[in-house]
């Protein structure tokens, strides 16, 4: 049922204005690890980036599967109006850097960003700000009026005016229907009577938004690859992965390439710690050859010790068990050699949880710059 307070076109929320105090919660981006040292998935080019082993797998999945063209495109095309979206030369969309330096030297992160020109051959470009949400954020236009800004004053500084547009567009993964106002100037508390006066003076735009409680990817979505990315995102949120891989196995084992297979067996292992793949593989029976196929890259993953991490990380509950499965996934993602189990088994807590305290700080200078 729809929320009340917003007005919905198809899975697109358009603004209606609403109130609500600023709940915590952001998602940090965090930046995607490569080279982990997965062999046996193909060529180095097609091996699965992998993500921070943290209580926040869905942004790190994010990250990596929308960073590449063929999953981005029919995401944005087919949920923008069809005026804009048959304007747009799709074939030219760039991911950009969505990072930046503010001149107190603080940095700022976007999810992603990307570039995309227009058909019409005009030197302008549209970019695209893409933002991934796990919780409803009713403050969320005030931070993407920051990003917005950060895009728009690096484009002055490199090339003046005049300035590009920027299209916000936020996936909203959380448990609960998003039922905030996506407009930024439904955030100002405006005297009655005065808002028609005030209104051209304030800042004034919306975000897209895609919002998977209201969606059913199943059925919905053309693209058979985005189609098996979000219908994993939805069914992750609502912890019915065994069902989401029964589903895989009855519809699209054949159009699921390898190292997205990867991927997904990945997200999965990641998002439910209770999760085995002993379960995955008897939900993939109706398919044989798509069980054959998954079995066969979880092995090539438990072989680099991923798996082999996660099942210590829940030795019985015990703290000393958690440490090590944490110190040996910080390992596998950093590509150091694994320490054996013999060693971390015979560590007290306080020296797995200094180990721990190291790998981490080295994954923060390596990959955040910190």
């Amino acid at each position: 049922m729809q929320e009340r307070g917003t007005k919905m076109a198809g899975n697109i929320a358009l603004p209606a204005r609403t109130a609500g105090a600023r709940q915590d919660g952001m998602v940090v981006a965090r930046p995607l690890l490569r080279g982990s040292g997965l062999v046996g998935l193909g060529s180095v080019d097609e091996l699965p980036s992998e993500f921070e082993p943290s209580a926040q797998p869905n942004d790190a999945f994010v990250k990596e599967v929308f960073s590449e063209p063929e999953h981005i495109m029919p995401l944005l095309r087919g949920r923008l109006s069809p005026v804009l979206a048959g304007r747009l030369d799709w074939p030219t969309i760039e991911a950009r850097p969505a990072s930046f330096v503010r001149s107190s030297l603080q940095q700022v992160h976007s999810d992603l960003l990307f570039s995309v020109r227009f058909v019409d051959g005009r030197e302008g470009l549209l970019y695209v700000l893409f933002e991934h949400q796990s919780t409803v954020d009713p403050a969320l236009p005030l931070r993407l009026l920051g990003y917005v800004f950060e895009v728009l004053n690096r484009h002055y500084e490199a090339q003046g005016l005049p300035l590009p547009p920027v299209l916000p567009f936020v996936l909203h993964q959380g448990p609960e229907g998003w039922h905030v106002s996506t407009a930024f100037e439904d955030l100002f508390d405006l005297p009655a009577g005065l808002a028609g006066e005030l209104l051209p003076y304030l800042p004034k735009f919306r975000h897209a938004l895609l919002d998977l409680t209201r969606c059913d990817p199943a059925s919905e979505e053309d693209d058979p690859r985005l189609r098996a990315i979000l219908q994993l995102m939805k069914l992750a949120r609502e912890q019915r992965l065994l069902e989401y891989f029964r589903w895989l196995a009855e519809s699209l084992a054949e159009q699921i390439p390898d190292p997205l297979l990867a991927r997904l067996l990945l997200y999965a292992l990641h998002a439910d710690s209770d999760l085995d793949v002993e379960e995955i593989y008897r939900n993939l029976s109706s398919n044989p050859q798509l069980e054959q196929r998954a079995m066969s890259v979880a092995e090539k993953l438990r072989a680099q010790g991923l798996e082999r991490g996660r099942m210590e990380g829940r030795m019985e509950g015990r703290a000393e068990g958690l440490w090590i499965g944490k110190i040996m996934a910080l390992e596998e993602f950093l590509g150091l050699p694994p320490t054996s189990g013999e060693e971390l088994e015979s560590s007290s807590l306080a020296e797995l949880e200094a180990r721990h305290g190291r790998l981490h700080r080295d994954y923060e200078a390596r990959f955040k710059g910190g």
